[in-house]
């Protein structure tokens, strides 16, 4: 299906069709994010969790577990798992960036402090290694263990590479694969193994989240310059961190000595200047960089959908694919 029918909010359709599991998740959600001792825990956790984000991974894993037909009560546990994860790397993420703003609200570290928002993720962190034993599957157990290791471990490469003109595509690539395609890529792939899937179709589901997932964070990085009031961003914020994403990867890659210079200034030095912002943006124009980077984003779309042709027909395999198109239907 094409942008006509992604432009429909294609994860609210799939929303509509998991309507019954969803109420559980969140049913379980809100039961082990509860503390008997330390009641901060479900006022920050409520605060992020509450604040109408599309649960977007959780989803991943209902449906991937659905299109290969499971039938047990685990799914649930599970895409619980991928929430609880998620939402404390971006209470941690929050804390890095000095974010102020998350969703379109302010942030939990703005709200309450550094200190509770790193507590509350290392809890969550914790609650979902918790969940994801309920299962009994050790090889679910591996798959959410090792991405877990691997969005930290792409959290700290990004800390070094961000910042560094040297930071190439496939560095960048890297950061991406850890920091968010990791957590797609294990959302659906559990889901299939949960349903004792065939391995071709296990593997197929992996690729769908990692493309999916690199091509989410790419058009992330990209609406930063291009700007979206669905985004909960400013425009310029990856600019004003200093982040060297994909769309200045590739400016700086055509730039010329004084070019060069205003990067290093702005980006590894980070003294930035009255106008700088629109001086970046106009360098990305310059050397056709934002577009270049839509079409990468594109690409990893089609990728996405493509890997998606293993699995047998469905309703809810046509709405998966939908979503790779809506994921860049803002930058077509």
């Amino acid at each position: 299906m094409g942008l006509e029918k992604a432009v429909v909010k294609p994860h609210e359709r799939l929303a509509t069709a998991l309507a019954a599991e969803l109420i559980a998740v969140n049913a379980l959600i809100r039961k082990r994010m509860s503390s008997e001792h330390a009641p901060r825990i479900p006022e920050v956790t409520a605060h992020l969790i509450e604040a109408g984000g599309k649960r977007l991974r959780p989803m991943l894993t209902l449906a991937a577990a659905k299109a290969c037909g499971y039938q047990g009560p685990y799914h649930i546990h599970l895409a619980a798992t991928v929430e609880f994860i998620h939402t404390a790397t971006l209470l941690h993420d929050d804390v890095v960036d000095e974010s102020a703003q998350r969703r379109g609200r302010p942030t939990a570290n703005l709200l309450w402090d550094n200190k509770s928002s790193i507590l509350v993720g290392d809890y969550l962190f914790a609650r979902a290694f918790q969940l994801m034993t309920d299962a009994d599957n050790m090889r679910v157990l591996k798959i959410l263990s090792n991405a877990s290791a691997t969005i930290a471990e792409g959290e700290v490469l990004q800390l070094t590479a961000a910042q560094n003109l040297k930071t190439d595509e496939s560095i960048y690539l890297q950061v991406v694969r850890g920091k968010t395609a990791a957590l797609f890529s294990a959302a659906t792939e559990v889901g299939g193994v949960l349903a004792d899937a065939d391995e071709t179709v296990i593997k197929a589901l992996f690729d769908y989240g990692d493309a999916l997932g690199i091509s989410f964070q790419i058009v992330d990085d990209l609406l930063d310059y291009w700007g979206s009031d669905q985004t909960g961003k400013n425009i310029g914020d990856d600019f004003r961190e200093r982040k060297l994403t994909l769309p200045v990867i590739k400016a700086v890659a055509k730039s010329d000595d004084e070019e060069r210079a205003f990067w290093e200034r702005t980006i590894e030095k980070g003294k930035q200047e009255d106008g700088d912002l629109e001086h970046a943006i106009a360098l990305l124009n310059r050397h056709n960089a934002l577009e270049e980077t839509r079409d990468v984003a594109i690409a990893w779309a089609e990728k996405a959908k493509g890997a998606l042709k293993v699995l047998p027909e469905s309703d809810i395999v046509e709405m998966l694919s939908d979503i790779a198109d809506y994921v860049v239907a803002r930058v077509r």
